[in-house]
């Protein structure tokens, strides 16, 4: 059984949780992902039994908005609803924040989770998003 809390993470189980999902922009500079972790807002890990399996990142004020940052899921854990229980048990934690905010990619799957768990595309919201990456 799959167990959610936010116990202390292990450097290398967060790295290698993210080198899994292919998250290298992450994984190429530690110390940078350790630093990034640590002024998170929270940090919640999904465990099966002691091996990390899942983590939901999440920044903001915790007051008015909570901007989900990270969710990942070991490919072999996907579609057994880690995922979704990450993210219930994290807006759980906060729940008078009005805005709920994530950017992610625009991939069929991917946009079918979020809307099956509850998020509206800004574009269906009226509403628009905007994004710059400096890498």
């Amino acid at each position: 059984m799959i167990k959610i809390d936010n116990r202390a993470l292990d450097t290398e189980a967060v790295l290698a949780l993210y080198q899994a999902v292919g998250w290298v922009m992450y994984t190429r500079d530690p110390a940078k992902l350790k630093r990034a972790l640590a002024q998170s807002l929270m940090i919640l890990g999904a465990f099966d039994g002691d091996r990390l399996v899942g983590l939901i990142r999440a920044v903001g004020d915790g007051e008015t908005i909570l901007f989900i940052q990270d969710l990942l899921v070991l490919p072999s854990y996907q579609r057994q609803g880690i995922g979704r229980q990450l993210v219930n048990t994290l807006v759980n934690q906060f729940p008078e924040v009005r805005q709920r905010v994530l950017l992610t990619d625009d991939q069929p799957d991917t946009r079918a989770f979020y809307e099956k768990i509850g998020f509206v595309s800004s574009d269906q919201f009226g509403v628009v998003a905007f994004y710059q990456d400096l890498s």
